[in-house]
């Protein structure tokens, strides 16, 4: 029996992006908190890991060596042709910054 108000302070446009996403999917953000709850229980603890990302490198913190052999990988991708188009690439980026 659902009996119990959940209520949390979220910054606002991380509230309306997950809920707008949620909206797509036509679930409710009830039924994301209680499947959270309930995977928290299941698990006795929070069911994904919580770590903090590596920092990429740059090429200021590379040796020559690790520069020449990054270098050489994507040249030899291009050749091959895998890898994504810079359009493809530079519009990810703009998505992940709005």
């Amino acid at each position: 029996m659902k009996d119990t108000t959940v209520s949390a302070r979220v910054e606002n446009d991380i509230k309306v992006q997950a809920e707008d996403i949620l909206q797509k999917l036509g679930i409710p953000v009830s039924v994301v908190i209680n499947s959270l709850y309930r995977q928290i229980i299941y698990r006795n603890g929070i069911p994904f890991p919580l770590t903090v990302p590596e920092i990429p490198k740059t090429i200021d913190s590379m040796t020559d060596t690790e520069l020449t052999a990054k270098l050489q990988h994507s040249y030899e991708q291009a050749l091959a042709g895998e890898g994504r188009s810079f359009k493809e690439v530079f519009e990810d980026l703009e998505r992940s910054l709005k």
